[in-house]
């Protein structure tokens, strides 16, 4: 049995969030919008100008909810959260093959070939939905993929690695258009742009990789290990590293087939967007609010999990991954499986 905590979104701009008795409340020009007794929270997540009380904070931290902060756009900006548990021998040898080459090159390698393999995926699942020389472009791009993945099994450092990560990434995102249905301009992907996203459908993967860190940070805290240590990306002050690892195997699969089908399906229409003299592309709050609730969604959608043979909803699949990733760092698992879409 799986219990899926629901998360508490905070989109519209203004709100204040704070406590009264066992109850969390939303009001907007002092006037209440929600009211949510706290048992049934998993987390709160607050975008742009939302303000906290410190007495919510508090509440919450005491509980184990963590409350987290992004931009109006869904960059994140921290995490406030009660201590931190877990085991703490654990950690150690987190740590330990964190600091040791052939350790993080181990996982690391796992980590990129799962996600090379399930972008080749997503491309062979584009190339049987699009027009004949669309698919053709698609075809040719999953095959190259596949060309890369015997150089990547050879890899012996992390740089290699990453170096063969970047070329996958360009190869994919090369031909990223060919897996968007509609002919409105205003949907063409051109190239990835990040901080800031310059066009609509990089607002969106942004957007939804900015969840899905959160969740994948979650799900490895959840398990005790520290989701700011990781094996592909480096260390650095304020990035959750490991987070940033564990999502890599599922940034294709789970957010951007969804924003392939918002955007085909016409769930979202280029209005929804605000764009700034200087380029930036942000959502508007309504779009934004059928975002998420289209992220849920999926979140809450069944698969059969290849590796441990089980039904889960798409919410379990990084807590999976991060307790097989725990048993690998243990040393209960030889080497670490990454998660294989079908």
């Amino acid at each position: 049995m799986a219990n899926f905590l629901n998360i508490l979104y905070v989109t519209t701009q203004g709100a204040y969030v704070h406590k009264d008795h066992e109850n969390v409340v939303v009001e907007v020009d002092r006037q209440p919008l929600l009211r949510v007794p706290v048992r049934m929270l998993g987390g709160v997540v607050c975008f742009g100008r939302v303000t906290v009380s410190p007495f919510l904070i508090g509440f919450c931290a005491e509980r184990g909810i963590a409350v987290s902060f992004m931009t109006e756009s869904g960059a994140f900006l921290g995490r406030v959260e009660g201590p931190v548990s877990g085991n703490v021998l654990l950690r150690r040898e987190q740590f330990r093959k964190a600091d040791r080459d052939d350790a993080s090159a181990a996982i690391a390698k796992a980590i990129v070939l799962g996600k090379v393999r399930n972008l080749r995926a997503v491309l062979q699942r584009g190339s049987r939905e699009r027009s004949h020389d669309a698919a053709a472009r698609l075809n040719d791009a999953a095959d190259a993929l596949r060309r890369l993945l015997p150089s990547l099994e050879e890899a012996g450092t992390v740089e290699e690695i990453r170096g063969y990560e970047g070329q996958a990434a360009a190869v994919y995102f090369g031909v990223f258009d060919d897996l968007i249905a509609t002919d409105d301009p205003a949907f063409r992907f051109e190239k990835r742009s990040r901080r800031p996203p310059l066009n609509r459908l990089n607002a969106m993967l942004s957007f939804g990789y900015a969840l899905l860190l959160r969740d994948c940070a979650a799900a490895l805290q959840a398990v005790g290990l520290d989701p700011a240590v990781g094996f592909l990306h480096a260390d650095r002050p304020g990035r959750l590293s490991l987070a940033l690892d564990l999502m890599e195997e599922f940034r294709a699969v789970l957010v951007d087939r969804m924003v392939f089908a918002m955007v085909n399906r016409r769930q979202i229409a280029k209005e929804d967007f605000e764009v700034t003299d200087a380029g930036t592309v942000s959502f508007r709050d309504g779009a934004r609010k059928a975002y998420l609730v289209e992220y849920q969604n999926r979140k809450a959608e069944k698969i059969v999990h290849p590796i441990v043979n089980e039904t889960a909803a798409w919410a379990l699949v990084p807590h999976i991954q991060a307790r097989l990733l725990a048993r690998t760092i243990r040393g209960d698992l030889d080497e670490y499986p990454a998660f294989p879409v079908r």
